[in-house]
């Protein structure tokens, strides 16, 4: 069993920007894919960024240029670094780890954007 925590999550302004961590317990971290999903209210839990364990990543269009996703093997982190932060990136943030059929998710952090 892999147990997830994120933190990071707050209320920011408009072209601002958060980093969003996601801690994983257990020993098999560098060999799990790593991703960020997000989830707005009446809306469906969407991908926000995936990372390999090889580091190969991936974006969904609304967030390209815009957020970057990285991994810490040595701390068992997986990051979400947000910039030029927009209203529309307001939902809870979800951690997402994989490892062949096997998914796991943390509990969520809230990220609001308004002025």
């Amino acid at each position: 069993q892999v147990q997830l925590v994120e933190s990071g999550g707050g209320l920011v302004q408009p072209g601002g920007s958060l980093r969003l961590s996601c801690a994983a317990s257990g020993s098999i971290f560098r060999v799990m894919r790593m991703g960020w999903y997000r989830q707005a209210p009446g809306n469906q839990r969407a991908m926000v960024a995936t990372i390999s364990s090889a580091g190969g990543t991936n974006y969904a269009d609304s967030v390209k240029g815009r957020f970057t996703i990285s991994r810490d093997n040595g701390k068992n982190t997986v990051y979400l670094q947000m910039n030029s932060l927009e209203p529309d990136d307001t939902a809870v943030y979800y951690c997402n780890a994989g490892l062949r059929a096997n998914n796991y998710w943390g509990q969520g952090t809230q990220v609001t954007v308004s002025s």
